[in-house]
């Protein structure tokens, strides 16, 4: 018994033995077949890197890429950009610096890089296509998912008055935006007051930095990465024309006021004033008005010419519109007859100072 049990012990270590040699076989032929597939060997930086991306928001993160090149931290070892169109910020800044660019769809993929990046490019990326970068293809996304999916993050965390949102560094998933995995993520405050166009800015520039932080640790964040619940997730849609309309009876200061900080440099306002589409354009906020005393004051500029609108909880004021022309509250009409005082007949709109003939 006891040779028949030693035995046994002996043919079990044997097998374990064999077992664990059969899969460190596997294992390196797997690698071997990768490295052979996609001509790297490669598990850390430098990267051999393709960078998708269009706007101003994408140019931040490709500035620190391209400088990393010739960093100590050797984080990137070879660059090259993806674009969707001749002439968008991402195609001139990687022609000024000398970055080899790739028209969409981009072709010789095939064993030439690590790892994709992707940062407000607004396609869609096919799964044939991620499957030939080996460590997979990474977004900058400027908001917390997952709420805020979609193109228009920024603009939506202004106009629903967030204040906290973040950048969320995820990797891409081959049939929906932006509901990929976690690899890292950082918060960032929502100034008071601040337009898209700051927080965009801001955002950018964090951005960029959270990116180069992930691919120093790619390895290792795409063990530790987290998948999105469906929890808190939202959905950021393009801004449009249609968002510009105000709708008085059903918005108030404050919603106009975030609406203006969103969409106000891109799309301006509008309304129907006696019968015409006007464009409201630089918005002063809040506005104090005495009807009995023609009294008009704003929080942080002395209002004595402007156009103002009631709503359900106050006032706001607009320095100029726009019908055919441009038109400030001191715009002279052709006669030279000002009006001096108007108010519609419903106690929505007051103008003072603005030409009555041009209305």
């Amino acid at each position: 018994m006891w040779t028949n049990g030693t035995t046994a012990v002996a043919s079990l270590r044997i097998f374990q033995h064999l077992q664990h040699c059969c899969v460190q076989s596997l294992r390196r032929s797997k690698a071997e077949r990768w490295q052979r597939r996609f001509g790297t060997s490669s598990s850390g930086p430098p990267w051999r890197l393709l960078f998708f991306g269009s706007d101003e928001f994408a140019v931040e993160s490709l500035k620190l890429l391209s400088s990393s090149r010739s960093s100590s931290k050797g984080i990137v070892e070879t660059l090259e950009v993806v674009t969707l169109s001749s002439d968008v910020p991402v195609k001139r800044f990687a022609q000024q610096n000398h970055l080899p660019v790739q028209s969409w769809p981009p072709e010789n993929v095939d064993g030439q890089f690590d790892v994709g990046v992707v940062v407000s490019f607004g396609r869609l990326l096919h799964e044939r296509l991620i499957n030939k970068f080996p460590y997979g293809i990474l977004n900058v996304h400027p908001s917390l998912l997952p709420r805020w999916r979609g193109p228009a993050p920024i603009f939506h965390t202004i106009m629903h008055g967030d204040a906290v949102t973040g950048v969320t560094i995820m990797q891409i998933h081959p049939h929906r935006f932006d509901v990929g995995p976690i690899l890292n993520q950082e918060l960032h405050p929502v100034p008071e007051k601040c337009t898209a166009d700051e927080l965009g800015a801001a955002l950018a520039t964090k951005g960029a930095h959270l990116l180069i932080d992930t691919l120093t640790t790619l390895s290792q964040r795409l063990v530790q990465k987290r998948e999105q619940g469906e929890k808190g997730a939202t959905f950021a849609p393009k801004i449009n024309m249609s968002m510009s309309w105000m709708v008085w009876e059903e918005q108030t200061c404050d919603q106009i006021d975030r609406l203006y900080r969103a969409i106000g440099s891109q799309i301006p306002l509008r309304t129907i004033w006696m019968g015409r589409t006007i464009k409201l354009l630089d918005f002063v906020g809040r506005c104090h008005i005495s009807l009995s005393g023609m009294f008009i004051k704003n929080r942080s500029i002395g209002l004595r010419t402007c156009l103002m609108q009631n709503l359900s909880d106050g006032w706001v004021g607009f320095k100029a519109v726009l019908l055919k022309k441009r038109l400030t509250a001191r715009t002279q009409c052709c006669d030279a007859t000002a009006l001096n005082f108007f108010l519609d007949g419903n106690m929505k709109f007051i103008v003072v100072n603005l030409c009555s003939c041009l209305f």
